[in-house]
């Protein structure tokens, strides 16, 4: 194995949080008069940080006057209820580790709010990242590549070194706009169709398939 790192999306990837985002997303617009959303709503509007998860949720986006009302009750609500029924995808944990076994390291990059993919990663994953970077005022979010080449530095490796893992379009973009491969998921929030128009050329259905696919690279 030529790998010596992998960097993971957290929402999608390896955490199935689409009830837990879509319950405080139904909370914030409650409180704010507004209409509900379907889960299968929210999963179309994740994965580019919580505004613009906001931004598409609240009706009118940010012309909305109560707009920053509602993405403030978000994220507190969120941040008291971001684990009730948040879990690793079935098989994660074993993947992780027989990876780690291997000689290989592991980081987190998401669009999530900083503290919050801090929270999850070390309540899911203990010690087995070495980084866990969220959206954050001092970086450009997903699809720049400034997070994984942060988390790049964090972990020693260069990017001959590293594949990203991810299952929607903007991690497809993310990987190419940081100089490495890059591995999309098929169990996660976008389907097979969005993930090839992006040019994803490496899809796995499972995590012993993706497991596989790591080894080959």
């Amino acid at each position: 194995m030529n790998i010596k790192a992998v960097i993971w999306d957290l929402d999608g990837t390896l955490l199935n949080t689409l009830d837990d985002l879509a319950a405080s997303v139904n909370a914030a617009l409650a409180m704010n008069g507004m209409p509900l959303r379907s889960t299968e709503e929210v999963r179309a509007f994740v994965g580019n940080g919580i505004r613009n998860l906001m931004i598409r949720a609240v009706p009118g986006g940010e012309a909305n006057p109560a707009f920053d009302k509602a993405l403030e009750d978000f994220i507190r609500h969120y941040g008291a209820h971001s684990r009730d029924r948040t879990r690793p995808y079935d098989g994660i944990l074993e993947m992780l580790d027989r990876l780690s076994a291997a000689g290989v390291k592991h980081a987190i990059v998401s669009n999530k709010i900083d503290f919050a993919v801090k929270a999850l990663s070390r309540a899911y994953f203990g010690e087995r990242m070495c980084a866990a970077i969220g959206d954050d005022p001092s970086r450009a979010r997903k699809p720049a590549p400034d997070s994984v080449l942060a988390a790049m530095r964090e972990m020693g490796v260069t990017a001959q070194e590293t594949v990203y893992v991810g299952d929607s379009d903007v991690d497809v973009l993310t990987a190419r706009n940081a100089g490495v491969p890059c591995v999309a998921v098929l169990w996660g929030f976008r389907d097979e169709a969005c993930l090839r128009a992006a040019g994803a050329g490496r899809l796995a259905h499972t995590p012993d398939e993706l497991r596989e696919i790591i080894g080959r690279l």
